[in-house]
């Protein structure tokens, strides 16, 4: 026997705790929006509370049940109740054995379900580095060490490809963590550098993290903790890479004066650097200028972009990837998005916007991230407004606005949005198409944020 709530996580593939968190997040948010009790909105569940509800150790309380019913559409009772239901036998609980109880063997026979070994080898491996970390904690392990730079360089390399929901716990432990291990005062002085740069990439990506939320304050100040850590670490190419980020904040926030200075304070910054944070900062510059109507700034930034790209050789920050690497498509599209905000409405605009559509087109391509994917066809879509191409403009927003709740988020609204108000504009205004997807667009944007493009 066990209960239907477990039953209904494995139809629907929620077994695994940070799928099933981002789906709560989202009832959650949901619900407190349905009934006006803002507390709701924050309401979360740790990973050891989801296994035992899993498992039917212990039952949800107080609101977690009202958000269960919320999600499920079900009464906490029937969610609760025992079905008959063949399910294989509950794992040793990992994180409750006493040193004195009996020794339990974990056994998986030949034709177990892989997705539950996988699901409980992984269990006992992040057990493991816990216990690992707790035994360094009256000094700094080199194989703790190991585990937070190695965290780093997934995340790194994973958050522009999935939503923020499945990296952003992991993100606030890590940076948790390696803070802790900078107070204590344990760690050798050939560690605190790269226990600072560990707090910086940290720190940076939580910024982000924060501005793909839609809070530009508490991204500049994450932004900030960046830029102290990263000074601490004495990394130029970090402390560069902070300023751009605060560039990046500033523009989607719609301030492209503090954009354009942090874009100039990075680049000085970051003299003499030969990584491709370089051509970012120039394609943030050649943006923010864009905003505030400086062509000559913009083509001049897109130039020093292009001749920069001839001289780049690949950094340690380029080997995190994600937003830590600025490749060749993302530089297209800054490139493209800057001359749209210019309002130019040449062929040959739409033309580079389309080839920046297709150099995106590959979701399993190495550079491939979905928030650049939507603000190239944000872009394309603007570029045929220009050209008078309503048609054209709404296949190239549509699959934007097709995008799952959980990577719609507050830059891709922002890029929608520039597309609804170019709609509001010229002859296109009282078409019934442009009338349609102003709607639609409008529809899209009411809902809740929840991550951002770069």
């Amino acid at each position: 026997m066990t209960t239907l709530l477990r039953v209904l996580l494995d139809q629907q593939g929620w077994k695994d705790y940070s799928t099933f968190v981002h789906q709560f997040r989202l009832a959650a948010r949901s619900l407190a929006q349905e009934t006006g009790e803002a507390s709701l909105a924050t309401l979360t569940l740790s990973e050891s509370t989801f296994e035992r509800w899993y498992f039917g150790k212990v039952t949800p309380q107080n609101d977690a049940r009202r958000v269960l019913t919320h999600l499920f559409k079900r009464p906490i009772n029937q969610l609760l109740a025992n079905v008959a239901q063949p399910v294989e036998s509950p794992p040793p609980d990992y994180g409750a054995v006493s040193p004195s109880a009996p020794h339990t063997e974990l056994r998986a026979d030949h034709d177990a379900d892989p997705y539950w070994m996988e699901r409980h080898a992984a269990m006992a491996a992040r057990r493991a580095i816990r216990f690992a970390m707790g035994a360094e904690r009256s000094e700094v392990g080199q194989e703790t060490l190991s585990h937070l730079k190695d965290e780093a360089h997934r995340i790194a390399e994973i958050y522009v490809r999935v939503p923020l929901g499945t990296v952003l716990d992991d993100l606030i432990h890590n940076q948790s963590q390696t803070f802790r291990l900078l107070e204590s005062g344990n760690a050798k002085p050939s560690q605190v550098r790269d226990l600072y740069l560990l707090g910086s990439l940290q720190s940076g990506m939580l910024a982000k993290a924060s501005h793909d939320l839609g809070d530009p304050q508490s991204a500049m100040m994450q932004a900030r903790t960046a830029a102290v850590c990263a000074d601490q670490a004495e990394h130029r190419g970090m402390s560069a890479w902070v300023r751009g980020l605060q560039s990046l904040i500033s523009y989607w926030a719609d301030r492209p004066e503090d954009a354009l200075h942090y874009a100039r304070q990075g680049t000085s910054t970051g003299t003499g650097l030969r990584g491709s944070i370089t051509i970012w900062l120039a394609g943030l510059e050649a943006r923010a200028a864009a905003l505030v109507g400086d062509a000559e700034t913009v083509h001049a930034a897109n130039r020093r972009a292009e001749e920069l790209r001839d001289r780049t050789v690949p950094d340690d920050l380029d080997a995190f990837g994600g937003d830590f690497y600025f490749p060749q498509a993302k530089q297209a599209y800054y490139d493209v998005e800057a001359c749209v905000l210019l309002g130019d409405g040449s062929s040959n605009l739409v033309r580079r916007a389309e080839e920046a559509v297709r150099s995106y087109s590959d979701s399993g391509a190495p550079h491939w991230a979905f928030g650049d994917q939507a603000g190239t066809h944000a872009d394309l879509a603007l570029a045929r407004l220009c050209t008078g191409d309503l048609d054209g403009a709404v296949e190239a927003v549509q699959p934007v606005l097709d995008l799952p709740p959980s990577q719609r988020n507050a830059g891709i609204i922002g890029s929608v949005q520039r597309v609804r108000t170019s709609l509001m504009r010229g002859m296109v205004r009282d078409a019934r198409a442009a009338k349609e997807l102003r709607e639609e667009i409008a529809a899209f944007s009411s809902r809740p944020t929840l991550s951002l493009p770069s």
